[in-house]
Formats: structure tokens, sequence, C-alpha cells
């Protein structure tokens, strides 16, 4: 906490050994991919290391998330190239250069639909609450100050997603919360309940903190920049690599049809609620008026 060391100088090293890692890959060699596969995976430590410093030390910025999710994007860029580039020139086979572009696709893909379905999601939470509010399902006046949106604000230095609730969590609070109101609109069936041993399987991981999503954009570089190279098979990683970064991707999207189709189906019992509450609190000359 006492260095004076900060989080885009991290971001900035990062970077530089990130070019490094390419300039081996570009060399072609197994001894070189080995040398790329080292100095980049240092790198990816250093990546690693600038939000936690800058969680610790209270120096995070907006200005240090956009350098870093750049720079990320610009790292694999330029490795993803160099490796099919060297590659290309020691084979000649053209495959490699669909490769590089495959990578780069999947990579530019995992990070903006990242960064879409959280601004889909927030506005759906956003629109919720408020539409809660409106009808006096949510007391403001006990409210903490605590913002469930900011879980997600995806800025370096913010705190973390707490860790998911596992099922016993989940009905120990269920039975310590007092009851809700009849008029408190249920809970529609999620993502979880839909697919049958989901619970089990991530109450397992989370509590063996193993991350939920198996196969992501981390797991996607790290095979094919220092797995790959390391095997020195560079073709076959990569395409499972890919494969299972689009399966997960996949998922992933389904996750958010059935938060939308949900949010819906939720703003619709708004709607029916609040036509409820209107029919009751009118006055028994406009019920007549009304029959």
């Amino acid at each position: 906490m006492w260095t004076r060391v900060t989080p885009n100088q991290i971001t900035w090293a990062a970077l530089v050994l990130g070019i490094g890692a390419a300039a081996c890959f570009a060399q072609g060699d197994w001894q070189w991919l080995v040398a790329g596969a080292v100095v980049y995976h240092v790198s990816f430590i250093l990546d690693c290391m600038d939000g936690k410093l800058a969680r610790l030390t209270g120096k995070g910025s907006a200005f240090g998330a956009w350098l870093d999710y750049i720079f990320d994007r610009v790292r694999v860029l330029v490795c993803a190239i160099a490796l099919m580039g060297g590659q290309y020139q020691r084979t000649e086979d053209v495959t490699y250069i669909w490769l590089a572009v495959a990578v780069v696709f999947l990579d530019m893909l995992r990070y903006m639909d990242a960064l879409e379905i959280w601004k889909v999601r927030l506005n759906m939470r956003r629109r919720q609450r408020e539409r809660a509010e409106e009808l006096g399902l949510i007391d403001t006046s006990q409210d903490n100050g605590s913002d469930d949106e900011a879980d997600d604000t995806p800025v370096k230095g913010t705190p973390k997603v707490p860790a998911q609730p596992t099922a016993g969590d989940a009905s120990a609070a269920a039975s310590t919360a007092p009851a809700a109101p009849a008029h408190v609109v249920p809970p529609a069936k999620t993502f979880i309940t839909r697919l049958p041993g989901y619970v089990r399987l991530r109450d397992f991981l989370v509590s063996h903190r193993i991350r939920i999503h198996l196969f992501s954009g981390i797991e996607f570089q790290m095979t094919i920049f220092i797995v790959a190279p390391l095997l020195n098979s560079i073709f076959w990683p990569t395409v499972a690599a890919g494969a299972l970064l689009l399966a997960f991707e996949v998922l992933v999207v389904y996750r958010l049809l059935l938060a939308t189709r949900a949010f819906q189906r939720t703003m619709a019992r708004y709607d029916r609620l609040e036509a409820e509450m209107r029919s009751e609190t009118s006055s028994p000359s406009e019920q007549a008026t009304l029959v």
C-alpha cells in the first residue's frame, strides 16, 4: 500500500512486456515461443496487479480503467498477429493468417459483448427499481445508499462483485427475512431455475473458490499465448480455445435473453399491480360508474 508505483505505471509495464512477448512470438522457433510465453505470463501478472493496487491505494480512476481496457486489446492484437505471423513465415500455411483474424475477432467480441450486456442489465435494474419505488414496493427511507449497480461498474478501483450466495445462504436469508407484503411481485423464473443442476454446480464452484465462468477471456488468452507456445502446437489449442470461448459467449447471451424476458414479465406485473391499486383506491361512486 505504500509503494510509489501507480496503477497506470503497471498498466504501461504490462503493455511493454506484451509487445516484448509479441517480438518473441514473431521469430517462430520453439525456443522463442517458450520465451514469449514466459514474458506474456509476466505481462499478464502485471495486468492483474494494477487493479488490485488501485483498490488498495484508492488511486483508481475512470481513465485508468480505459487505459487498462485499451492496452489489453492492443496486447492481444499485437501478440495474435505476431504469433500467427511467425508460424505463417515458418510454414507458409495461410491457415495461420485466418487464425490471427479469428483470435482478434473473438477477443473483441468478448469484450464488446460484456460491455453491452452490462449496459442493458444496468438499464433494466434502474427501470425496475424506479418502477418499484413509484408503486411503494421499496422503502427509500431505509436505503443505506448502497447501489447494486455499482457492483458492475467497469471502473478500475471500484469494489469487485461479491461472491454469489450459495443455496444455503439464500435459504438462511429467507428464513430470517421478514415476510413480504402480499402485493409484492414475486421474482420471475430465472436462468438458475431453468437449468437442472446449475445451483448445485454453482455452489460447488463457489465453495472451492472457482470462478463460475470456467472459460472466458482470461483462459482464452492463456491457452493461445502460453499453453500453445509451450506445447509448440499453435493450431489445435487455438481452435479449441476459440470454440470454448464462443460456446460460453452463446451461454452468456442466452442468460441475457432470459433476463430480458423476466424483466418484461416483471414490468407487466407492475402495470397490473398499479391498475389493481387504482381500482382499490377509487371512490364508490366511481366504481358504480365503472360498473
